[in-house]
């Protein structure tokens, strides 16, 4: 047989598309030709295939070799085409049947001996086999199968190389079903406990978690906004099972996923010196970015006002939509961007305003110019302000307060009444929905009102507002939204804007 036809998978995005591998044998002069848009990567497969066949003990075949990877105009990227490739190449020379090919879907990575190296993208590529073939076969390396078998709903097969996967298809043998890595206990977050101090703080953090808000924190350096950050992770609720999918699947893109730490929530802390396509995605083909990889999970800025300019007002689409499109010239790519944003800074640019050691000589005009890197739209998304304070000696002598897992327990309460009620945070409701939801009484909003008109809230302030005042009273267990609820919510956003 002169021909065969196997399928692989792709990337484009979040997205693997099927991929057919076709191999066509001729006779003449010795040649091994690649077409359908193949990348760098893909192209030299052609010498990592040829070793790997010869050193496998078979016959490499001395014809024309063509192969197609259709469709064509699907560019083709990484190693994970060299397994099919292969194979495609045995079974159009007539060394391993080629009649069971089409009924599986192969990836992989070969080495110059024939042995399977692991593959980026593993559980993005079994999560969309899954759905478009329930049940189907698809083989993988070894290490990439247990990593891929937590998708679910597709039979996956590791082996350890070429050879392997040959002898299996000639019926010789049999090869191992992807089995998933124990999972650990739980990453070991710092303890809330050991936050001495912060009152209104932790209350915050609380509140953050419950609700899934963005939270910015501003005051002195050494009064603990970073490591009250470090310990929001360890509030959060569980993940379900397609919040984890999707975390796993942007993080297996980028070979950072740890089938070990499956759900749990990410938590990503770039530098201030990270650049647009750092923290949103970017390149060619395009890659997600941080935000992207903190999906239900944490996204920590520090020095917020550090960042450049351009770079936070990139968040401004993601910040709503939960998703983030990257558009380039030849590719287009749609990746998620659920992500709790947690900010901190100084409250100038030498960090001591308000610190009672009197160390802070900025002028208004500094200050003024510091603070206003913070573009109004930028501010108006975050929907807890609040300020740390330094703490005093007494203070810092003195012992901690509730620990992760009294506020975690608190937390999850409030989730669950969320999800019963909505199907999704207090956060992440649409506009449409809030007053659906909201059930505020008339003294509320008459509150509301007034606060509106002499705070000068915008109208996604006014929702924002809300939305945490809805989060304050899950966490109470109520089912009106009442005054005081409101009242506290509102005093999350008036302290940075008198301040400003």
């Amino acid at each position: 047989m002169a021909l065969a036809s196997l399928w692989c998978r792709g990337l484009d995005g979040l997205k693997a598309p099927r991929v057919q591998v076709e191999v066509h044998l001729a006779a003449g002069l010795p040649s091994f030709t690649l077409v359908g848009l193949p990348d760098t990567e893909v192209k030299e497969a052609r010498e990592r295939v040829r070793a790997a066949i010869i050193n496998s003990g078979f016959e490499f075949p001395q014809k024309r070799i063509t192969i197609n990877l259709a469709p064509a105009d699907l560019p083709k990227e990484s190693g994970r085409f060299d397994l099919p490739m292969a194979l495609g190449i045995l079974a159009a020379s007539g060394q391993i049947p080629a009649q069971s090919l089409p009924d599986h879907e192969f990836a992989g990575e070969l080495s110059l001996s024939g042995a399977l190296q692991p593959i980026r993208g593993a559980f993005a590529v079994a999560l969309a086999a899954g759905s478009e073939s329930p049940g189907a076969s698809f083989v993988l390396p070894k290490t990439s199968a247990d990593e891929a078998c937590l998708a679910g709903n597709c039979r996956i097969l590791g082996a350890q190389s070429l050879l392997e996967v040959c002898a299996w298809l000639r019926g010789e043998g049999e090869l191992t079903t992807g089995q998933a890595p124990i999972q650990t206990p739980g990453p070991t977050w710092p303890d809330l406990g050991d936050v001495k101090g912060q009152a209104q703080a932790r209350r915050v953090l609380e509140i953050a978690a419950a609700g899934g808000h963005s939270l910015l924190m501003y005051g002195p350096p050494g009064s603990g906004k970073s490591m009250l950050a470090a310990r929001l992770p360890g509030l959060l609720p569980p993940l379900d099972d397609a919040g984890a999918r999707e975390s796993a699947a942007v993080l297996s893109l980028v070979g950072r996923f740890d089938p070990g730490a499956f759900r749990q929530r990410p938590y990503r802390a770039p530098h201030a010196t990270a650049s647009a396509v750092a923290l949103v995605g970017g390149g060619s083909p395009p890659r997600p970015g941080e935000i992207s990889l903190a999906t239900q999970g944490v996204l920590f800025l520090d020095e917020f006002p550090e960042f450049d300019r351009k770079v936070l007002e990139s968040l401004r689409e993601p910040l709503e939509r939960g998703e983030v499109h990257i558009a380039r010239a030849a590719r287009h790519a749609t990746f998620p961007a659920r992500f709790q944003l947690v900010a901190a800074m100084n409250p100038c640019p030498c960090g001591w305003q308000g610190h009672p050691n009197g160390r802070c000589r900025c002028t208004p005009d500094q200050i003024h110019r510091y603070r206003s890197k913070i573009s109004g739209p930028i501010l108006d998304r975050m929907d807890l302000l609040i300020e740390v304070p330094a703490l005093d000696t007494e203070t810092l002598a003195g012992g901690g307060g509730e620990t992760s897992a009294a506020v975690e327990r608190r937390v999850r309460q409030a989730h669950e009444r969320q999800q019963q009620r909505q199907a999704c945070s207090n956060a992440r409701l649409e506009a449409g929905q809030v007053d659906t939801h909201m059930g505020a009484t008339a003294e509320a909003l008459a509150l509301l009102q007034q606060a509106a008109t002499r705070l000068n809230l915008s109208a996604r302030s006014w929702h924002r507002t809300l939305k945490v005042a809805r989060t304050i009273a899950d966490l109470a267990g109520h089912e009106a939204l009442e005054k005081s609820h409101l009242a506290e919510a509102l005093q999350y956003r008036r302290p940075f804007l008198e301040a400003s």
